[in-house]
């Protein structure tokens, strides 16, 4: 019985995650993610797919973020019928991540070909939605929800367990035993100790093979408490300029945390009396949700809110903006505010719209607060471009960029290594590397070389490894 791993995703690269155990014929996909950088590329690799769902006889969701869940309902579109397996709040995020992703699909493909009609000295290409919203509600009715530590059978001669990540809410490690008595890990994406809200991430059973993701392999991360004094920082100075603070946000987690954040701020009286604007369907939706997995919260969000009847996600000087009317009135709004939108990497969604009116004031403050993917306009700003493009209109960046890498929901190459250690080991014949940029996965290689971590490997799109 031939066991082999291999990836058509998020190899040498952040985006797009699609991993896959072949064994006895069967094959197992750990997660389908959404590749995301420019324009053309992104949508030709979204397209077409250099395997066959067909086949895939079973799909282990990590979580609902967009690059590990975004093209479920292309590869229901490819022909996959078998069963989604995950937790029941990665299902419920994951449901709006797919309908806003193709309302947002549909919205960009007309904005941009209204544009191009009107403009046609920009040479603008609007490229067609892969899915639409009745593909994402199709794509739902696979779905089997999961609790952590229980294990499942998703395909004869296997069994899987799930286990907390520490990255959002409701995200999973992934643990699956073979028949044949071995054993593999997968990560997803780690998180980090001491996160707002969700718990820190567990450990996993024995096993023979992990695939680890090394997204900052080569980089280390401020502590939570540095990052909130640092926005809190930021907020003061963009209200001694009369300016606004920007914040392109992943509408799951991030945005929360800067919520949770925010309100603990606003109680201690340690930042001023502004209005804070979530521009973001999507992650109105997604805080709800968050209201009702209250089992995934960690014992200090429960301390200081849930046992005293509170709402994390409540306060006076919070405004949930969802109409496209209340979007536009933000723009108006005089004085100094704190604008938190999608998309994350500032691809896509409002985010765009805020960029276009505030980029140019150099009163204004643009807080980067995730990853920015290679080619997306977020890394852009964080990499100095004085000019960028919106819409096919170029805007100069004369906003203060600043960059709060330590925000992250991702364990950076100390934090690996510790949640490494961690674990009974004995058994680890070798480590894959996957979910990074090439900088980042050979100084997470060398790193793990140092600490006795001797057969590692990055992964290469489409390269079959054999497991024994």
């Amino acid at each position: 019985m031939k066991t082999e791993f291999y990836s058509y995703g998020a190899c040498r690269e952040v985006t797009g995650s699609k991993h896959f155990i072949e064994w006895n014929g069967q094959i197992i996909q750990v997660d389908c993610g959404m590749f995301q950088g420019k324009r053309e590329e992104t949508y030709q690799k979204n397209l077409k797919w250099p395997f066959d769902s067909g086949k895939v006889a079973a799909i282990i969701l990590t979580h609902a973020h967009f690059d590990h869940s975004g093209a479920l309902p292309i590869a229901i579109k490819n022909r996959f019928s078998g069963n989604i397996h995950c937790t029941s709040a990665t299902r419920d995020i994951t449901q709006i991540i797919l309908m806003d992703s193709a309302y947002i699909q549909q919205k960009d493909f007309e904005y941009i070909q209204e544009k191009a009609e009107k403009h046609p000295d920009r040479q603008l290409k609007a490229y067609p939605p892969l899915y639409s919203q009745e593909d994402a509600v199709e794509t739902m009715k696979f779905f089997t929800t999961i609790s952590y530590n229980h294990s499942f059978i998703p395909i004869p001669g296997v069994e899987a367990r799930l286990f907390n990540s520490g990255h959002i809410l409701g995200s999973a490690l992934v643990h699956l035993k073979l028949l044949n008595g071995i054993s593999i890990g997968f990560s997803g994406d780690l998180g980090r100790n001491n996160l707002p809200i969700i718990p820190d991430p567990d450990i996993l059973p024995e096993m023979d093979y992990l695939i680890l993701e090394g997204t900052y392999g080569n980089r280390r991360h401020d502590s939570i408490e540095t990052a909130s004094e640092e926005l809190r920082l930021t907020i003061i100075k963009a209200v001694e300029r009369g300016g606004k603070v920007i914040i392109p946000a992943f509408t799951i987690e991030r945005t929360q945390e800067l919520i949770y954040l925010l309100h603990i701020m606003r109680t201690e009286n340690r930042i001023p009396e502004i209005p804070i604007f979530i521009d973001s369907p999507m992650a109105i939706n997604a805080t709800a949700i968050f209201k009702i997995h209250p089992e995934c919260f960690d014992q200090e969000t429960i301390r200081r809110f849930t046992a005293n009847g509170l709402d994390p996600f409540g306060f006076d000087q919070i405004h949930y903006t969802i109409s496209t009317r209340e979007s536009i009135e933000i723009n108006h709004v005089a004085g100094p505010a704190v604008i938190i939108s999608a998309s994350g990497m500032a691809e896509s969604g409002r985010i765009l719209h805020h960029l276009a009116n505030h980029i140019s004031n150099p009163r204004n403050i643009v807080a980067i607060v995730g990853f920015m993917a290679k080619n997306t306009l977020g890394r852009k700003l964080v990499d100095g471009i004085p000019m960028i493009k919106i819409f096919g209109k170029q805007h100069s960046v004369n906003a203060e960029i600043i960059t709060l890498n330590a925000f992250s929901a991702h364990a950076d190459y100390q934090e690996i290594l510790d949640w490494l250690s961690r674990h009974n080991l004995k058994k680890l014949k070798r480590i894959f590397l996957v979910h990074g940029e090439d900088d980042s996965l050979i100084a997470m290689k060398s790193r793990l070389h140092k600490h006795g971590f001797a057969n590692v490997e990055i992964a290469e799109s489409g390269t079959r490894y054999g497991l024994d």
